[in-house]
């Protein structure tokens, strides 16, 4: 039978959701847990790849296992099992062909800066001490929804088909100092979403126009838009499924 896992972690001492053999994974992590607590060798497949530091408030996986489990018994002995930044929700039976990756239809990401110094957000949200024109950042993320190649910001070398997305919204939004910036698409090209924020900060600060951001676009070049800005404010919110 084929389970979906729910869950969600801090991504702070983590290299990246993907296992790596010389660093610590929230998947090395997750398979270890699960494979002595059912007593035997599990291998979850996520539903998407985070870098290092990044966070996840909702992600998904799966795996297989030939026997029946008591859910909530396994979810209460992975939560006591795991290390504190690493949560479980729920375990959820599913169809031999699901997939935790391929079906989901739509992702959404958050990023979150901060515009007062607080410690107790120095590895959750991104410091920014300049003034930024939040107005103009969110007319230029208008631009996003017009468009569907980004190759001009993607990681170069990465291994896809197609730079093609399609963003369904993107928007900031400002609470006291708190400014967050949030995007859904149907999918996301690696180290795209720090990219676009790094590319729309310099929209806010007017080291670059509108019209520069849209020519960035049409340049498919990486090199043209702005720096990818740090992992640790940067937070998969939600994966949506047709069937969950």
């Amino acid at each position: 039978m084929r389970y979906f896992i729910h869950f969600a972690y801090n991504g702070t001492h983590y290299h990246g959701w993907q296992f790596q053999p010389n660093a610590s994974s929230v998947q090395e992590t997750l398979n270890k847990a699960l494979s002595v607590l059912l007593n035997s060798t599990i291998n979850v497949m996520g539903a998407g790849r985070t870098d290092t530091g990044v966070h996840a408030e909702e992600m998904y996986g799966h795996f297989d296992l030939e026997k029946s489990i008591d859910i909530p018994v396994l979810v209460h002995k992975l939560n006591s099992y795991l290390p504190k930044d690493i949560a479980v929700y729920n375990l959820i039976p599913v169809r031999d062909d699901a997939h935790c990756r391929f079906d989901a239809t739509k992702r959404t990401y958050e990023y979150h800066i901060n515009t007062v110094k607080n410690p107790f957000l120095e590895e959750l949200s991104w410091y920014v001490t300049q003034k930024l024109d939040v107005d103009l950042m969110n007319e230029a993320a208008k631009i996003l929804l017009k468009h569907t190649d980004f190759q001009c910001f993607s990681k170069v070398n990465t291994d896809v088909n197609t730079f093609d997305c399609t963003i369904f919204e993107a928007y900031w939004k400002q609470e006291n100092s708190k400014l967050v910036f949030t995007i859904s698409a149907n999918r996301f090209l690696r180290n795209m979403v720090r990219a676009i924020v790094g590319t729309l900060i310099n929209i806010g600060l007017h080291k670059i126009t509108l019209a520069d951001f849209e020519n960035i676009i049409a340049s498919k070049n990486r090199e043209k838009a702005g720096f990818s800005v740090p992992a640790h404010g940067l937070y998969l919110t939600k994966i949506y499924y047709d069937y969950l």
